[in-house]
């Protein structure tokens, strides 16, 4: 295995969120969370086929804003497809949890939860595949 040094600038405000994102996740270092990082990016991009796979998309949203839920469901009418079950869930106060369980082609379900997860005032989104074919 060959192992290359080379380096990296970051923008203050992007080192200084890296920073915490060490501390937050519990990593030795910054090259270990930069690792990690990569990795998962290549992990997800693979995601960007045909493959069948199954799992969720889950939502984080202030539940005063009845606007997003409107909109969440206008997007799940053109996925009816690959859509098994919607649920939602009220945590503290404040937030709302949306979760759509999914099967379907892997850029199918993708293109579903870049739709969702960038309706304007939602707090947290993500989505989470596991081959199914």
């Amino acid at each position: 295995m060959a192992l290359k040094r080379f380096g990296v600038s970051l923008e203050d405000d992007l080192l200084e969120v890296l920073d915490r994102y060490v501390d937050d996740y519990g990593f030795a270092n910054r090259s270990q969370a930069i690792r990690f990082l990569v990795k998962k990016n290549v992990a997800e991009q693979k995601w960007q086929c045909n493959h069948i796979v199954a799992g969720t998309d889950i939502i984080i949203y202030e539940r005063e804003r009845r606007d997003i839920a409107s909109k969440i469901a206008d997007i799940q009418g053109d996925y009816t497809d690959v859509i098994l079950a919607s649920s939602l869930y009220y945590l503290d106060k404040p937030l709302c949890m949306h979760i759509v369980a999914v099967k379907g082609e892997a850029r199918r379900l993708t293109e579903l939860s870049d739709r969702l997860t960038t309706i304007k005032g939602i707090k947290h989104g993500k989505l989470v595949m596991s081959r199914a074919d």
